[in-house]
């Protein structure tokens, strides 16, 4: 099984729910990090789900600033990563490592 360090996500967030990254066909994949930076003058809240379920939920980045979640969550083939932010000045930056 090769283990290759990859970007599962990077680009500005959707103001609704938008599928981020899904897992390829015979790929096991674990979310190592996530930034999410807000590059408005006011503060944005944002959320990012696993599979449908919420591990970051309605949670604020001040103005220009970036927030840095460190974590080792896995996902299986077909799983999905999504998020949306209230603001488009909102983006995400997500790494990981893909097990194929």
């Amino acid at each position: 099984m090769a283990t290759t360090p990859s970007v599962l996500f990077r680009g500005a967030a959707s103001t609704s729910s938008t599928t981020l990254y899904t897992v390829p066909s015979s790929t096991t994949a674990i979310v190592t990090n996530i930034l999410v930076t807000n590059t408005a003058a006011t503060g944005a809240t944002f959320t990012i789900a696993l599979n449908g379920t919420a591990i970051i939920s309605g949670a604020t980045v001040a103005a220009n600033s970036t927030a840095f979640f460190d974590l080792k969550q896995v996902l299986a083939t077909t799983q999905t990563i999504t998020g949306y932010a209230s603001a488009t000045t909102v983006n995400f930056s997500i790494s990981g490592v893909a097990l194929v």
